[in-house]
């Protein structure tokens, strides 16, 4: 639909890009420093990269936050992946049947970006990083998913039947955002 590149002092390149999706400008950054604003049809660029511009303090603090994590995922120790493969499909297979909740089919994946999603389709998607956090917190992100084939949305729907799950769903949620990452 079209795009444009601006710079922002401080920050660096950034894409305006149009987007047929979009219903509001909406600033994602992704691994290392991509910086993306999405621009809805009938919204100029101006007022797109007024926004931007707008949010530079903000946008600086989330380059900061994913600069730490890609800093403290460097200091990982390597995962082996037959074994992530094996212990998280198993994993979700013992919770899954436990908690009573169905899935179509699981992908273990080395993502940078995501602890975990859900499809439209129920195929969960895991990273097999979830090996280096605490077990507790690779167990919740797993119910998490779970609950994503129940309710797509993070509605509060969601958040009680989560809860219901885990038994403290916003506890385990602050404690899982100190090591970066999100998940759907």
């Amino acid at each position: 639909m079209g795009a444009k590149t601006i710079h922002i002092e401080n920050l660096g390149p950034v894409l305006l890009e149009k987007s047929s999706r979009a219903k509001h400008i909406n600033i994602s950054i992704k691994p290392p420093a991509k910086i993306r604003v999405a621009v809805p049809r009938g919204v100029s660029y101006e007022k797109a990269e007024s926004v931007a511009r707008s949010k530079t303090n903000w946008i600086k603090k989330h380059l900061n936050r994913i600069s730490k994590i890609i800093e403290q995922n460097n200091h990982l120790e390597p995962i082996d992946k037959e074994y992530a493969r094996s212990y998280l499909i198993n994993r979700i297979e013992e919770l899954a049947s436990q908690h009573g909740l169905k899935y179509n089919k699981v992908y273990i994946k080395n993502q940078k970006t995501r602890w975990g999603s859900c499809s439209k389709k129920n195929n969960i998607n895991l990273n097999m990083k979830l090996l280096s956090l605490p077990k507790e917190l690779s167990d919740y992100v797993i119910l998490h998913e779970l609950v994503h084939t129940k309710v797509k949305s993070h509605a509060p729907e969601f958040w009680m039947m989560l809860d219901k799950h885990t038994g403290d769903a916003k506890g385990f949620h602050k404690k899982l955002k100190k090591y970066g990452l999100s998940y759907d």
